[in-house]
């Protein structure tokens, strides 16, 4: 009987250590979704746009395929790139993040253009698009959706691995698979939600005359405004995002004048601003971030959209002075 209570002895033991193991998991995957959560927001609000001008009844559909994409990020291509990388080249970390801020500056930076140059495609355009091929349209959007989400993404992670950087590896990889699940989740379901209260609105507004079809028609009547602010939103937050990680990029790569005006702006307006220094400080440094990002997307944009044109119209002189050379020769 002896060895078998020691038996049983060693297994309370066992789960009480495993119990604890996973206590300390949960908490430290707490703290670094925490870290995260202003990217969270960001990802959160570019989502929806990206669905607005779909039939209804593929919204979910949609979503969820974006959503399946944004976890074959986070687990197959980000976790052990990101693992790998901080076990045996850290530094590099920091020039990758870089790459992907200046990708989140470009998108930001050309729906501005888009905007006020007034080459963004039309309703029209793209229900023609959409009626024509509409399974190539939802390709379109998932890959474009899942394509910004990767930089998103990538940014949590490495928010995410900073905070537990001092764990094991395999403490380490368990955390990130547990960010990367438990945010992808939250994202994805508050966009769902989002996006199908109109839904509910109508629903609830085919209930009579009462309070609560006039809440239902109060909805329906919202909706098209939040996800219009939604998507302006999201491009001021890519903007935001990848201004920031470019700030702080340069900063850890020793360079710091641009770091550093914005931080001492951050300061300033922080302790002359009283109860509300704390939020103003943070809306200084989103704003001298996003102005980052304006600059670096701006000239991103200018050479995507320049360059071929001058190549086009080089090729194009090139061809005429042919032409009018071969009709004067003959």
């Amino acid at each position: 009987m002896s060895g078998l209570f020691a038996l049983l002895d060693d297994v309370a033991a066992l789960v009480r250590l495993t119990t604890a193991s996973l206590d300390d998991v949960a908490g430290a995957a707490g703290r670094a979704g925490a870290k995260a959560a202003g990217v969270v927001v960001d990802d959160a609000a570019v989502t929806p746009r990206y669905v607005q001008g779909l039939k209804p009844e593929r919204e979910l559909s949609i979503i969820w395929r974006i959503a399946r994409g944004s976890l074959i990020n986070k687990i197959v291509f980000i976790l052990p790139v990101a693992l790998i990388l901080s076990q045996f080249a850290p530094w590099l970390l920091t020039p990758i993040l870089m790459v992907g801020g200046c990708y989140l500056a470009y998108e930001g930076a050309e729906k501005l253009w888009e905007y006020f140059s007034g080459h963004s495609e039309h309703p029209e355009e793209r229900d023609e698009k959409v009626a024509t091929d509409p399974a190539e349209h939802e390709r379109t959007v998932v890959s474009g959706a899942v394509r910004t989400d990767f930089i998103l993404s990538a940014e949590i992670m490495v928010i995410a691995l900073n905070e537990v950087a001092a764990e094991g590896i395999v403490s380490r990889a368990i955390i990130l698979a547990v960010v990367a699940v438990a945010i992808t989740a939250l994202v994805y379901g508050a966009v769902a939600l989002i996006v199908k209260m109109d839904d509910a609105g109508l629903a609830l507004a085919k209930r009579g005359s009462g309070p609560v079809a006039s809440f239902g028609r109060g909805l329906v009547k919202a909706m098209p405004i939040v996800l219009t602010t939604l998507s302006v939103v999201g491009v001021a937050a890519m903007l935001w995002v990848g201004g920031h990680i470019l700030l702080v990029g340069m900063d850890e790569l020793g360079f710091s004048p641009i770091y550093d005006l914005v931080h001492h702006l951050e300061v300033a307006v922080a302790d002359a601003t009283g109860a509300l220094g704390g939020f103003l400080g943070w809306l200084t440094n989103t704003v001298g971030s996003a102005i980052l990002g304006v600059v670096v997307g701006a000239v991103i944009v200018a050479v995507a959209h320049l360059v071929p044109k001058r190549k086009k119209k080089k090729k194009n002189d090139t061809d005429d002075d042919a032409e009018a050379a071969g009709t004067a020769g003959a």
